[in-house]
Parts: structure tokens; sequence; C-alpha cells
């Protein structure tokens, strides 16, 4: 078990000087394998004051940096809110395991009133989301030799992940979470073959895992067919509350 430093990215995040609204963990950390030397992937929101915002120079939308403090490699992503909500609208995944993420390292108050919205605006479209990720994984995986646990892994997070979500309305991104109920027994080796990276790869049954990974994409197909999620989301309710956040309440 990877224990995060909270205290630690949080010194770090303010010593960025990024006026952030939220930041929380993801990456291997909130997928559930992080190796004991895993970078850790600080993601977030922004909001550049409104001065900023409406003359001829616009300001940067997204801040993306990679350092080390110590011996721990940091990556920082941070969207600017107007940005970051554009994302929501559009059936982002990824913003959406951002802002659900468990993994909370600043803004939990914001958060506790971006997620009903979040929530409102989770749709079945979601699947064009997870179906590329997964699609384009699927193609990396598939010419890397030799197959290395790690990205089997995120090939089956991301279809568990979708499933799941299309499934339940829930945004689940912990894959041994994630399998108390797909309840694949050859995970908590990949786990344990991915933790240990300074180890060799193991050889691992391409064609096996071809059928399963196949059989996965079926049940997403499926689950998307099936769904009884909303077609559209609230895009008004968080077009309100960005004026909001710009403006001040009325």
């Amino acid at each position: 078990m990877v224990e995060l430093d909270y205290p630690r990215l949080r010194r770090v995040v303010d010593e960025a000087k990024v006026a952030t609204l939220f930041v929380t963990v993801s990456g291997a950390h909130l997928y559930g394998f992080p190796s004991p030397d895993s970078d850790v992937d600080l993601r977030g929101c922004h909001q550049w004051p409104l001065r900023r915002c409406v003359g001829l120079n616009a300001p940067d939308e997204t801040i993306d940096r990679t350092f080390y403090d110590g011996d721990l490699q940091i990556d920082l992503v941070c969207h600017e809110v107007r940005k970051y909500f554009n994302l929501l609208v559009k059936n982002n995944g990824y913003v959406l395991e951002q802002i659900f993420s468990p993994l909370v390292v600043s803004g939990e108050d914001f958060l506790a009133r971006l997620r009903p919205l979040a929530q409102r605006c989770v749709t079945r479209f979601h699947y064009h989301h997870y179906r590329g990720f997964y699609g384009t994984q699927f193609k990396l995986l598939d010419k890397q030799e030799p197959k290395t646990a790690k990205a089997l892994l995120y090939a089956y997070r991301v279809l568990m992940t979708g499933i799941h979500l299309l499934r339940t309305g829930e945004v689940e991104a912990h894959i041994v979470r994630l399998n108390e109920s797909f309840r694949l027994p050859f995970i908590d080796d990949l786990i344990a073959q991915k933790v240990a990276e300074k180890a060799a790869p193991h050889a691992l049954d391409w064609e096996f895992h071809q059928k399963e990974l196949g059989r996965l994409e079926t049940k997403l197909d499926d689950a998307f067919a099936q769904s009884a999620l909303p077609e559209t989301r609230d895009r008004e309710a968080v077009n309100e509350f960005l004026v909001e956040l710009r403006l001040g309440p009325n």
C-alpha cells in the first residue's frame, strides 16, 4: 500500500502559486496500482481574476508542470474554470474522475458544491469517452513488446470504469473496488507485477487477455445500449455556477 503525503502535496500546490479551486490525485494512485516510486498526478481547476479574463490578452487556460519535490516527481495539470466546466459538459470522463476522486489534496468545500452539478452531467454518452480511450490503449498495447502489466491494467481499468458508470451512474476509477463486482481473478496478480516495476516483466498470455478485453469491450457496448442514464446534462446549472464564481451571487 503506497500512502500519499497530503501535507507535502498541499505544500507543493501552494508553492506552485496557482489560484486553484480544487486539486485531487489521479493516475496510478487513483486507479489502485501505484508503485513505490510512482510519480503523483495532481489534477485540478483554477480561476484567474475577472480582470485577467476580460481583456485582450487572455490568460493561459491550462497550466501543465512536471517537476521534482525532493525525490518525488509531480505532474500538475490545472485548467482554468471556464475551460474545465466546458470539458465537464462535453462528456469528458477524465474530468469526472478528477472531480469524484476521493484523493483530495485541496478544495473540499468547492468540491462539495461542484459534485452535485457534475453528477447531473453524467450521461450515457460518456460511453464514447471510454470507448475511445480503450481503443487508443488497445492499439498501444497490441504494439507493445514485451506486454506489461501496467499497460494491461490501464486497459482493464478504463473498460471496467466505463461499464460501471453506464450501469450505475457512479464514477469509480479504483480497479480493486471495481473488481469486487467484476471478479476477474487475474487482476490482483497483474497489480502485484505492476507494483514490482523494477523486476523483469512476467511473460503475459496475450491471447488470453485479448479475449478477456474483448469480452469486456462487448459488455461496454451492451451497457451503453441498455443504460438508463439521461442523454442530456444540466449545462445551464453549470453555466450559472460559473457566472456566480466570476461575479459573485446576486
